[in-house]
């Protein structure tokens, strides 16, 4: 009888963000890719904007100033498990060899669209703890 109830109280959470990308090779360029999985199905209207996930650079390559990368949304509505990606051209300026990319804290950004839970619950800002996105582990970049 209570089977499912606390998913469908309150609005949806993220319970995991992992890289989908294995290797980045900035001179072949890439796909940035990662999942964030919610703890119940939700749906994403990107009418009036689309929802995206930050990546930090954390510029350990030769100079500075790239980054964040925002990976916008791709795929995912109706279930717990959402996509975001950002291409990246070969020999972008946006990485350097031996940057390395995380996910933080408050990452997602709705960006005036909209990810609801299964019931109607319309989610004003989406939080993530830091140890979420860091349990993504990185992602670094080659030459």
């Amino acid at each position: 009888a209570l089977g499912g109830l606390s998913a469908s109280i309150g609005a949806a959470d993220i319970t995991e963000i992992e890289w989908i990308t294995t290797t980045a090779d900035k001179s072949d360029g890439f796909t940035l890719s990662a999942r964030v999985r919610f703890n119940e199905p939700v749906t994403v209207d990107t009418t009036g904007g689309t929802p995206t996930l930050s990546a930090t650079n954390g510029n350990q390559g030769s100079g500075t100033g790239r980054g964040p990368h925002a990976l916008a949304y791709t795929s995912g509505t109706g279930t717990n498990e959402l996509v975001f990606s950002l291409a990246i051209a070969a020999n972008n300026a946006a990485t350097n060899a031996d940057d390395v990319l995380v996910f933080g804290a408050n990452t997602l950004a709705l960006n005036s669209g909209t990810i609801k839970d299964k019931g109607t619950t319309t989610n004003a800002t989406i939080t993530s703890a830091a140890g979420i996105g860091t349990a993504a582990g990185t992602l670094t970049v080659i030459a």
